[in-house]
């Protein structure tokens, strides 16, 4: 039985939702949770294989092996990433950043877009409360997936910055949030390699479904139809190719430049 982690955030829903549907998926175990969390159980062996934070492959990329041609990634606006503040992003420095307890690979790339694009020096801190309640102590926050796009359908008066296109627009390359990971120790796995061509196959009959996967999307209930349609269409990417590629090696360059890694790891990527 492989054990395989799902992100519960709509970014994810089409993917999963396909592979499921369209192949035989009794030799799976799905185990939901938000990234960092999934993260915690693929670094402690307790699933196999899971979209698991870039920033966590590349503090431990000795653990993992990458399965080729996925990912979770936006090749400019990325909808689901998202700091809200109260000032200009560039009066920014010297303050407190709240920032989401989800997602390494979203602070880690906030804190080099502060202080590699916009010569800011922060403080950030985790939130654990409202967005209310954390924008009363500091001037910005950040929050990604369904927190972020929530966030971002109130008319709250804030300044909103989507860290996507602030990649995008400052490097020119497609930013990867996430990597499809397994443990070394099922990399050669048969079941492996057949389970990465099976999501190859439903990243590319995604396009062709969205209409139809709204009717079971949860995120319907809170979402506009065409929003929710538009962010599948236009945010949200599943390819990893030769621009991904880059866009994931210059995000690691810059997380070294900074000492937020010890080193530059390689990719090493699965057979299927």
């Amino acid at each position: 039985m492989l054990r395989i982690g799902q992100i519960e955030y709509a970014n994810c829903t089409p993917l999963y939702h396909l592979l499921k549907e369209q192949f035989d998926c009794s030799e799976y175990e799905f185990i939901s949770g938000v990234p960092a969390a999934l993260n915690t159980l693929l670094a402690t062996g307790k699933i196999d294989v899971c979209p698991s934070s870039s920033f966590e492959y590349a503090i431990h990329s000795e653990r993992y092996r990458i399965l080729p041609r996925l990912s979770i990634s936006s090749n400019g606006a990325v909808a689901s990433v998202l700091l809200f503040s109260r000032v200009p992003i560039e009066d920014l420095h010297g303050q407190t950043i709240q920032l989401s307890s989800e997602s390494a690979t979203s602070v880690n790339l906030l804190k080099i877009l502060m202080a590699r694009r916009y010569g800011c020096r922060c403080d950030y801190a985790v939130n654990s409360s409202t967005i209310s309640e954390a924008l009363e102590s500091s001037p910005a926050l950040l929050l990604i997936g369904d927190a972020a796009l929530r966030a971002s359908l109130l008319e709250n008066g804030l300044l909103v910055y989507d860290l996507g296109s602030l990649w995008r627009d400052w490097t020119g390359l497609p930013f990867v949030f996430a990597l499809f990971l397994c443990r070394r120790e099922v990399g050669d796995d048969p079941r492996l390699a057949e389970l990465s061509r099976r999501l190859i196959q439903a990243k590319e009959m995604a396009p062709l479904h969205h209409e139809r996967l709204i009717r079971y999307a949860r995120e319907a209930a809170w979402m506009p139809r065409m929003n929710l349609l538009e962010y599948w269409r236009s945010n949200i990417s599943y390819e990893l190719e030769d621009d991904g590629i880059k866009g994931v090696t210059t995000f690691f360059g810059q997380c070294y430049e900074l000492g937020l890694i010890p080193s530059l790891p390689a990719l090493n990527f699965t057979e299927i």
